[in-house]
């Protein structure tokens, strides 16, 4: 008797015990940790055994495994809410042409005082066989936290079929021009690319001087896919480089201000003068 209690609290809790409605032989948190793996298996899951699941959830006794019906409830929810609109964002991306490539691009960093301008480049697989195969998450990037960027930045750049990164420094943004500059970081993001581009597509105006196909979006980087993930590793990217520039000029606030002409960063440049990655030519009613 005593070993076969042993086996139970160690042995997990299958589909069929949700679907046959078993679950008093199981604690609260087995039920949990189950539901947890569930989540995680949900690309796994059948329509009808969702269905089974929570309603076993909700038959139990106990209300606390009641509320984990709600919770799953919520989450299958938001999950399909969720593949939904992100499929939407790679259908936006396939509605250009049926090319072999597609890449998106986008920039960060047009307006800062201090640090460069940056861009990415993001080739997805648009010829996408099942759901899973999304990326979900992704939008415009200034709409995450800084910790969901950074996970969504990481699973872009494993899963992608290409990317690439280019970086145009504050001197030359001086000597050329912001307006030169955030061009030309784009058509290097593009260039730098290994697979052949049949199609860019870029957020708010045309690339010039660039020898693909080109669409440019309006607020692309809330509809399209590509350029969507293209301004999540390209923000990521530019935020890393301006923590580590933090370490060595510190007195501007670059770790949490990347740069922008925050209150406390002007007031830093009025105080301590410039440092070496200033844009001069964004400073002229600074100093």
């Amino acid at each position: 008797m005593i070993e076969n209690e042993k086996n139970m609290e160690s042995d997990d809790i299958g589909i069929d015990d949700f679907i046959w409605s078993k679950l008093d032989d199981f604690k609260f948190e087995e039920i949990k940790r189950k539901v947890d793996c569930l989540k995680k298996d949900y690309f796994d899951l059948k329509e009808d055994n969702i269905i089974k699941i929570l309603e076993s959830l909700k038959l139990d006794t106990r209300k606390n495994v009641n509320n984990l019906s709600s919770n799953f409830y919520n989450f299958i929810m938001n999950r399909k809410n969720e593949i939904e609109r992100v499929k939407n964002m790679y259908l936006f991306d396939k509605k250009f042409g049926n090319y072999l490539y597609t890449a998106g691009t986008d920039e960060v960093g047009r307006g800062p005082l201090a640090g460069p301008i940056a861009a990415a480049a993001v080739i997805l697989n648009l010829n996408y066989k099942d759901d899973r195969e999304f990326i979900l998450g992704i939008k415009d990037s200034k709409k995450l936290t800084s910790k969901r960027r950074l996970q969504l930045s990481e699973e872009i750049k494993h899963r992608a079929l290409d990317y690439n990164i280019s970086v145009i420094n504050n001197t030359e943004i001086d000597k050329r021009g912001i307006s030169w500059c955030n061009n030309e970081v784009l058509k290097r993001a593009v260039e730098g690319l290994k697979l052949p581009v049949d199609m860019v597509l870029s957020d708010g105006y045309a690339i010039k001087n660039l020898f693909n196909n080109n669409e440019f979006i309006i607020k692309g980087d809330a509809k399209s896919a590509s350029i969507a993930a293209a301004s999540i590793i390209a923000k990521v990217y530019r935020d890393s480089l301006m923590e580590e520039y933090s370490h060595i000029y510190t007195k501007y606030g670059f770790h949490h201000n990347s740069g922008y002409g925050t209150k406390e960063h002007i007031e830093a440049i009025k105080k301590y003068g410039i440092c070496k990655i200033h844009r001069m030519s964004f400073l002229k009613n600074i100093i």
